[in-house]
Order: C-alpha cells, then structure tokens, then sequence
C-alpha cells in the first residue's frame, strides 16, 4: 500500500502539547490546507459545501498500544475505542469548516491540527451520508461536556511501551 500526500496543512500549533483534541475544542481557531498544484482541478464545486473531511497522516506518532488512555478519560480503553494519534495506521480525521478556497489554498476554521501535517484527503461532509440515526458513542457518552476546553497532553508522544 503506497499513500502520498496530495498538500500540507497549516495551523497556529507546533507543539503537541495543550493543542485541541478535537475541532469541537478548537472552536474559531484559523488554519489553511494548501493543495499541491497536481491536485487542485480536484477542488471544482469543493466551495458549495460548508465543512470538509479532511484526513491526514499523523507523522509526528510513532508506534503504538493497544490499551490507551485517551484524553477525555482516565480508564485504559482499546485503541480502536477511541481517538488516539498513536496508531498502527496513523490517519487522522477532522471535520473542518471550510471559509473559503483561494486557488489551492482551503481556508478553515475550528482546526485541531498540527501545524506541517502531511494531507492525505479531503472529501465533503454531507450529514445525510455522515451523521446516520441512533448512534451510540459508548464511554464517550457522560464526557461530551468536556471537549470544548480539552487540550492535549504528552500521554501519545513516545513511549517505551510501544506494541508497533
């Protein structure tokens, strides 16, 4: 499997530590996805749509665990139960809203990304596609009041644990 990256995504965060978690916790905040010039016919009729999927390589993680404590929780939790950087594939995902595209620049808002992040992606969010009925979010459930103000720690930078 051979992955390229189709731009570069900018964001007012070089270090990992204290950035938003989620978009939900990086509310306003200003970023821009600057495509490479090979890719940018692909952004015909992308400014209809008001937020964009945006994934991403988590190049700064390395390795892996299987159990994680994630940053909303401090109960061990299996890695695909949740969001954590640190994966045997690291792709990221975020909801962006898009502001505006000038030329091969993709303005966003609410970014929770780190800044020079490799992009892999962009498809349009549709909810009718994204958002399905009755979704439960498990352990996630009693901790959505906490996201807006969370940040993140050094609980994902290197660990001597690593399974990968």
């Amino acid at each position: 499997m051979r992955l390229k990256s189709i731009g570069t995504i900018y964001s007012p965060f070089s270090d990992l530590e204290d950035m938003p978690i989620q978009p939900a916790s990086a509310l306003g905040v200003i970023g821009r996805v600057v495509l490479k010039p090979e890719f940018g016919e692909g952004l015909k009729d992308l400014e209809a749509f008001s937020h964009i999927i945006l994934l991403y390589h988590f190049h700064l993680a390395s390795g892996y665990n299987l159990i994680v404590k994630p940053f909303l929780d401090n109960e061990p939790r299996g890695l695909f139960a949740t969001r954590a950087p640190r994966r045997p594939n690291p792709i990221g995902l975020s909801v962006l809203r898009l502001e505006k595209i000038d030329g091969l620049t993709l303005h966003v808002s609410n970014i929770d990304i780190f800044d020079g992040t490799p992009l892999l992606d962009i498809k349009p969010f549709v909810p009718a596609f994204d958002c399905p009925p009755d979704v439960r979010i498990g352990w996630l459930s009693d901790k959505l009041d906490d996201v807006k103000g969370s940040r993140s720690d050094d609980r994902f930078l290197d660990s001597p644990l690593d399974n990968g």
